[in-house]
């Protein structure tokens, strides 16, 4: 099979025609024109470009974006600029709130400035993790999950049951994943909870969960072709065909299966987690007023949430949304029941003393 070149503006073509079909929503026609500027950090594609054209020309307010690939890095970056940060809103995913939000650098949702909180199934917006402190603090908009993603033309779907054969001899050189990602499933991997909630009062177990995954991502360092951040290039090595496998985020792999490349996905046997991506408010953001109209106004109509499906592959949280998307498109965001009884939630009671362990053995497995 010859290599491919993978045309971004080719896989974004349906969204886009989406987007530029999608009727003006009601709370933006009847907005002021208020201006300003309004300063996102956030994921490729989690702003359709058709919404960001049509918000900028009905609202005069300008998006600036800022591409993240990684919530350690974005963490990092917003602490560093506290307690005045240059942004105004974020993409963090559910299971990170609490070290954002014990490092007070996010400000609490005020839900009644938001007319359209209720067109987000309450499945998200209603569940445990959305509420801390009596607050909610992030206005979920994409769900997803850790899967193996592989080349049909050359894994077998029994292959795929098993994230063993990611790091089998048979496809040494052709494997792909995230370390951070792969810590927490590694753990799971080995009968360990990958959340560590298990381990809170016994930091000393957590820790030596912790190295033994360590120990055995730096014993497969070899098989690996390589440690990537970001969805985009683990689809350009998939369709450059310089991998055959590897851990994926959905999104990205259903991209892929929608552009009509041959890859597939599972949930393996071993178990995997899924994540939920939020909209969130800086603490001290310089355009707070700009960044709940944005707010407002990407939750307007479940059309909106398809075209962020579309783009970005990630499930839509809005309500109906599925009603706009193609039947490969929803085949793309599906599972078995059998697999997707191997799933579960990423949780963040732990997240402080599990990443305290698990962000140094990354650091350890790079340098290995």
């Amino acid at each position: 099979m010859s290599k491919l070149i993978l045309n971004r503006r080719k896989l974004l073509t349906t969204a886009a025609m989406t987007g530029a079909a999608l009727a003006s929503p009601a709370y933006l026609r009847r907005a002021h024109a208020q201006g300003g500027e309004v300063n996102i950090w956030t994921y490729n594609d989690f702003v359709p470009a058709a919404f960001k054209e049509q918000f900028e020309a009905e609202t005069g307010i300008k998006i600036n974006i800022r591409l993240v690939d990684d919530q350690g890095k974005q963490f990092s970056l917003l602490a560093a600029e506290a307690p005045n940060p240059t942004v105004d809103i974020m993409t963090v995913a559910g299971h990170r709130f609490l070290q954002f939000i014990d490092s007070d650098l996010l400000a609490p949702l005020d839900t009644d400035r938001m007319s359209n909180w209720g067109n987000i199934n309450p499945t998200f917006s209603e569940s445990d993790w959305a509420t801390i402190n009596g607050h909610k603090w992030g206005a979920p908009i994409l769900s997803g999950m850790e899967v193996l993603a592989y080349n049909t033309d050359y894994v077998t779907p029994e292959e795929a049951e098993s994230w063993d054969t990611l790091f089998s001899e048979k496809y040494k050189g052709q494997t792909a994943y995230v370390i951070q990602d792969m810590m927490s499933i590694v753990m799971l991997m080995k009968g360990y909870d990958g959340n560590m909630v298990q381990y809170l009062g016994d930091p000393e177990k957590a820790e030596a969960i912790v190295k033994e995954a360590r120990d055995f991502l730096i014993e497969k360092k070899p098989l690996v072709r390589k440690y990537y951040d970001g969805g985009a290039e683990v689809q350009q090595m998939f369709v450059n065909q310089d991998i055959m496998l590897g851990h994926s985020w959905n999104g990205p792999a259903a991209a892929l299966i929608n552009d009509g490349f041959p890859l597939g996905m599972s949930i393996p046997k071993e178990g995997s987690y899924g994540f939920v991506y939020t909209y969130n408010i800086a603490k001290n953001c310089p355009n707070p007023d700009n960044a709940y109209t944005f707010l407002n106004a990407i939750l307007a109509s479940p059309e909106i949430g398809a075209a962020m499906t579309k783009a970005s592959g990630f499930i839509s949280t809005y309500k109906g949304a599925s009603e706009y998307l193609t039947d490969l498109e929803k085949k793309s965001t599906s599972f078995p029941d059998e697999q997707l009884a191997n799933l579960q939630f990423f949780r963040a009671e732990a997240n402080e003393m599990k990443y305290g362990f698990v962000d140094p053995a990354v650091e350890a497995i790079k340098a290995a």
